[in-house]
């Protein structure tokens, strides 16, 4: 089955079962976390991403005020958003990309 819109980058696609848009998992920047306690946090939780890919993922999120660090299922993206929210990380309600 092939689609007429364009691809989206992402950083991870997660298991998706092609039924609707994707849950954005989104981290907001603070002024309590530290880059290292980002990246820990983000590296400790995701899959794919390594404390390199979440230094970098903590400067978008510094420089931006937020960044999309994983879409995929609801279901996992709640379980993702609740390990980073339990590391301190400033949580962007759940949405749907």
């Amino acid at each position: 089955m092939s689609t007429l819109s364009p691809p989206q980058e992402r950083l991870d696609t997660g298991e998706e079962s092609g039924l609707g848009r994707p849950w954005l998992v989104i981290v907001l920047n603070d002024n309590h976390n530290t880059f290292e306690g980002v990246a820990f946090a983000l590296s400790s939780v995701l899959p794919g991403v390594d404390y390199d890919k979440g230094m970098k993922l903590a400067d978008r999120i510094h420089q931006t005020g937020l960044a999309v660090v994983w879409s995929g299922q609801q279901e996992q993206a709640e379980l993702y958003w609740e390990q980073l929210k339990g590391f301190g990380l400033t949580m962007a309600p759940l949405e749907q990309g």
